[in-house]
């Protein structure tokens, strides 16, 4: 009878744990695992790694040198005209595609309306002879009142969202390009394309959508239409494919869609792939085709020689924003970092062109993974007994094989199997088995317990934890020190280093220096580029804040000068400015206002308030006075306070920065006492007593301390890294300029700044 028994007892088990894999089908099934899902497609990307492109298609960026040249927006659209023009007729790309909206909402009164007239009717001229051009068009880039009065958002439309009882009159229409001020094209031209991704993604896109007016096919379908030569006519949309058709019947691609109207993006590169993206800034093709028109002989053929590379003919051409500033970015299967979402319509025309569609299997079939992994991998390791290890191996090894093949399927035949739902449900079921197993031998209590003993949450966390109640927008006052830091002439690594090595050599430098400011205590409140922002002393309360902030700062200098050693001992991976990085850090401590700051729907835990302010400024500051690290009066005082003589400061004398009106005190931190050698000890006396005759109006004895303070000084010109001056440089610049134009004799000695 004890076997039957058993028997009834693991058929009832798995009866039992089956819902848990239905659960995972479930949350799967509602999207809930979506995230994970495409984390774990992301990977498979990787994996995979690049693919040939099947066509040419190069990229011309709006960029950061090209708003630098040209200037801000909105542009003259006569550049869109010139640029589309030569690349067409001078560099005979078979189609380019306009990834921007050219709308006149939002055009500032300020703008000249004389010139960006001339330039609608310069680009409508040259749209009149229907070149290959294709122009974006969006349903989500504008929002309006309706009949109603509530405001509104053109919302793409899905053709499962909608009523099957919809009519298509009925359907409102995406803001297409618009030429005069005030007015819509003149004309309904076949080269419009939707630039519209679900969700703001980068791995769906509608490829048409029904409108009132007529079916809007996306930017890629139109740039592939065009580089088949096909006419409007030639794609065909049915239920589950679109097709490109000759005029003779051939069908040169036949597209899957989903949902009647969708197609997911298979990424062949990296954004910053060179092979496979080749790219150059609008602005050096715009001055090319201008040297078409030259009267110069030697310019048009620089300019003919350059649309003659082979690079342009029959390629198509997306021209599309790439400075940041435009906010046009988001991350890609290949890239974690937001890059140009003008990279969408490249791949998706690569996915269209060579037929290398993402394929996933049907639900059932995906349903029967989830199962069928779940009851492989849970009756492996349930298995006891003296081979009771091996069989949990065994189950652990048949997981990582599954998740090896789905990897090697997405590589050779672009196929999506599902990794996370199989898995999880698999590792879950598993696991409730375990625990099952567990209770009902009563030995391993003590294992479970230590199993969930791991889990340590941070303290915000805990602290909301414990309050039980949801975050809030709101704050409350105290008492911190704002921590702000910057890298000198950061604009100069922009600009010498490629983008790549630059986002390197910032992960390396951000990496460290939130490192220390978190092992001091340092709460991390955002990065602003290459700039730092923290505070100590919040969220959990910290009476020596002051004093963990200045130690911070001198273990974040000595640890940049660590970093500039390795990097010249790289040799000639990082150029010469590298190896002289300087960052710049100021401080103040006060009463700020902390916490949830932003809109309902989003918020972060930050800072505000003038104190935060002054530490900006003591940042900014600094430059002027020759110092890396300057603090306020007040941060110097509370360090002091807490931390006694650990830290060994300089007074600089008083200031009044910029948006304010009283004075305030300022202090370079040297450095950690056990680091201030007794020479710079020396040149803090020597400057402190030019700096006392300075405010004496002794200029005579301001000097000779000064020029005795400047000999020693720990940052020098040629010697220290990076060093262009010195406060005792600076000092010795103001007595000069007083020696020639002497300040009033109620003078109180106190520097205003004109800058921030």
């Amino acid at each position: 009878m004890a076997q039957p028994k058993a028997k009834k007892l693991f058929s009832l088990r798995w009866f039992l744990l089956s819902p848990i894999p239905l659960l995972w089908c479930v949350l799967s099934a509602y999207g809930w695992l979506d995230f994970a899902e495409n984390k774990s497609i992301d990977w498979r990307f990787n994996f995979r790694g690049e693919l040939p492109s099947p066509l040419k298609v190069v990229y011309v960026d709006i960029d950061s040198q090209s708003i630098d040249e040209i200037g801000g927006f909105p542009w003259s659209r006569a550049y869109f005209a010139r640029v589309a023009q030569a690349l067409i007729e001078q560099g005979q790309a078979s189609a380019v595609g306009f990834d921007i909206v050219l709308s006149d909402n939002g055009v500032a009164e300020s703008v000249d309306r004389t010139k960006l007239i001339k330039g609608n009717r310069e680009l409508s001229r040259y749209l009149w002879k229907n070149p290959p051009v294709v122009l974006a068009a969006s349903y989500s880039a504008i929002t309006f009142r309706d009949i109603n009065g509530k405001l509104s958002k053109r919302e793409l439309p899905l053709l499962t969202k909608l009523d099957p009882d919809f009519r298509e009159d009925s359907l409102e229409t995406p803001e297409l390009p618009s030429f005069n001020v005030g007015q819509k094209f003149p004309w309904n031209p076949p080269g419009i394309g939707l630039i519209d991704t679900l969700d703001a993604g980068t791995r769906w896109v509608a490829l048409f959508a029904p409108s009132g007016v007529r079916t809007y096919y996306h930017l890629s379908v139109e740039l592939a239409r065009l580089h088949y030569g096909l006419s409007p006519n030639g794609i065909q949309v049915g239920d589950d494919a679109m097709k490109f058709v000759r005029p003779n019947g051939n069908v040169v691609a036949n597209v899957p869609l989903k949902n009647r109207q969708l197609m997911e993006v298979n990424w062949f590169s990296p954004w910053w792939s060179d092979e496979n993206n080749p790219r150059i800034g609008i602005s050096t093709v715009y001055n090319y085709a201008e040297m078409l028109k030259s009267e110069e002989a030697a310019e048009r053929e620089v300019a003919e020689e350059f649309f003659a590379q082979d690079d342009w003919k029959n390629a198509v051409v997306l021209v599309g924003p790439t400075d940041p500033l435009l906010q046009d970015l988001a991350v890609t299967p290949f890239d974690a970092l937001p890059v140009p979402k003008v990279g969408v319509h490249g791949n998706l025309l690569k996915t269209i062109v060579s037929g290398k569609f993402l394929k996933h299997p049907a639900g059932w079939v995906n349903y029967a993974i989830v199962f069928g992994l779940s009851f492989i991998v849970t009756g492996l390791a349930v298995t006891g007994g003296s081979r009771g290890l091996f069989f949990k191996t065994v189950a652990v090894l048949a997981a990582g094989v599954y998740v090896g093949v789905s990897f090697k399927l997405f590589a050779e035949l672009h196929l999506i199997l599902p990794v996370v739902t199989p898995l999880s449900a698999a590792f879950t079921t598993s696991f409730g088995a375990l625990v099952w197993q567990v209770i009902e031998e009563q030995k391993q209590k003590g294992r479970i317990k230590g199993m969930f003993g791991a889990y340590v949450s941070p303290e915000l966390v805990d602290k909301m934890v414990d309050s039980g109640d949801d975050p809030q927008l709101g704050g409350h006052d105290s008492e911190i020190t704002a921590y702000f830091s910057d890298i000198q002439s950061f604009s100069t690594f922009s600009e010498v280093l490629g983008s790549g090595p630059l986002v390197e050599l910032m992960n390396e430098y951000l990496t460290a220096c939130t490192d220390i400011v978190q092992e001091e205590g340092g709460t991390l409140d955002k990065y602003i580029g290459d700039a730092v922002v923290a505070m100590f002393g919040a969220p959990i309360p910290a009476p020596d804040h002051a004093f963990r902030a200045c130690v911070t700062t001198q273990r974040v200098h000595h640890k940049l000068g660590e970093l500039r050693d390795k990097w010249k001992s790289e040799g000639e991976k990082w150029p010469e400015i590298v190896w002289n990085m300087q960052t710049r850090i100021g401080l103040n401590s006060g009463v700020c206002m902390i916490g949830n700051m932003g809109s309902r729907t989003r918020f972060n835990y930050t800072m505000m308030g003038d104190d935060v302010n002054l530490a900006a400024r003591m940042e900014s500051g600094a430059k002027a006075w020759g110092a890396y690290t300057m603090c306020s009066e007040a941060t110097k005082l509370s360090c002091e306070e807490h931390g006694g003589d650990r830290l060994v400061f300089r007074r600089l004398g008083r200031i009044v920065v910029k948006g304010r009106t009283k004075a305030v005190p300022i202090f370079e931190i040297v450095g950690l006492k056990e680091h201030v050698t007794d020479p710079t000890r020396e040149c803090i006396r020597l400057f402190e007593e030019g700096l006392d005759k300075h405010y004496a109006m002794d200029w005579d004895g301001a000097q000779a301390s000064l020029e005795q303070s400047k000999g020693i000084e720990p940052n020098r010109a040629g010697v220290t890294p990076g060093v262009s001056k010195n406060p005792s440089t600076v000092y010795l610049d103001i007595v000069a300029g007083y020696r020639v134009n002497p300040p009033p004799a109620d003078w109180d000695g106190v520097q205003v700044m004109t800058e921030k």
